[in-house]
């Protein structure tokens, strides 16, 4: 009898709380840590060199299964691959997913229909993409290190965060907003080949910058010119940067070179790679100096 009273007290108490909204937090607070728990297993110990994920995929081109799309590009782009078996995964027509933690085979989804778990705290259902490289919990709005946003523009996911970036449609592509009114606007800029390493450079996951001309390139590629002292643009030949202080010294070797008698009155037709004007200079074997903007940075068309 006393038994049941105190049971009966315990219920009372519980509905008591329940009224007031102490119990039901608690119990909230409980079933929140045991799906947080849930979702969080795994959570930066599966994936590959390009992603961390909680996920593979099956390629729609060749029926796969590979970590993601980059392994898969990797693969079946190598160089003992046939040429004519050679191609790359369609991101967007990828339809099937694996969970690493329990194999099960679903539609492409962030969490996992059998086990719950989160696959990838970044997930774009356009792009197909996973990413557990998250600095913040699931639940806090998906605020990744890498700061992950899916341009509609790109029509692809981009990292650094859609504050820092603006989409310039004539160059179909994202840049920093630092250039947003200052870049020169090149037809499709990012749309080819990197003119150094020859990767495609609208899906690199390496920097790029924008070169004064409008051309873009490889930041590391870049570098790799100016080590090698090269600083002309290798699609239009303009300065990639600022030689104002080399043509001085130009100007100083020239002076101190005389040209034999014979070549000192001859005139050459040249053209100027930095400002496009054509002029008639005196020949010097070392350079011409454009007479329009003062630039060495010329090629001899007649002459």
């Amino acid at each position: 009898m006393q038994d049941i009273m105190v049971r009966q007290n315990i219920m009372g108490d519980a509905h008591c709380n329940l009224s007031n909204g102490e119990y039901k937090l608690k119990l909230e607070s409980k079933v929140t840590g045991e799906a947080t728990e849930l979702l969080e297993k795994g959570y930066m110990q599966y994936g590959c060199p390009h992603y961390r994920r909680r996920c593979s995929i099956r390629a729609p081109c060749c029926n796969e299964i590979f970590d993601c799309r980059h392994c898969h590009n990797e693969a079946k782009n190598d160089i003992s691959v046939d040429q004519k078996h050679r191609h790359d995964m369609p991101r967007h027509q990828v339809k099937q997913v694996i969970c690493s933690l329990c194999d099960t085979e679903q539609d492409v989804q962030q969490v996992c229909v059998n086990c719950g778990v989160c696959m990838g705290k970044y997930f774009c259902e356009t792009c197909k993409l996973f990413d557990d490289d998250a600095d913040k919990p699931f639940w806090f709005c998906l605020q990744v290190s890498k700061k992950q946003y899916h341009c509609n523009g790109c029509g692809i996911c981009r990292i650094g965060g859609r504050e820092n970036f603006f989409h310039c449609y004539k160059c179909g592509c994202c840049y920093s907003v630092l250039l947003k009114n200052s870049h020169p606007c090149v037809e499709g800029a990012m749309h080819h080949d990197c003119p150094v390493c020859f990767e495609f450079l609208f899906e690199t996951r390496n920097d790029v910058t924008v070169m004064p001309c409008g051309h873009t390139i490889h930041k590391n590629c870049l570098k790799e010119m100016r080590d090698h002292y090269q600083y002309a643009c290798p699609l239009c030949s303009k300065s990639v940067c600022d030689m104002s202080k080399v043509w001085e010294k130009y100007d100083i070797e020239i002076a101190a070179q005389p040209m034999p008698e014979p070549y000192q009155n001859r005139l050459v037709s040249i053209l100027c790679n930095d400002c496009g004007k054509s002029s008639q200079v005196q020949y010097h074997v070392v350079a011409r100096k454009c007479l329009n903007c003062k630039s060495y940075n010329t090629r001899q068309t007649r002459g």
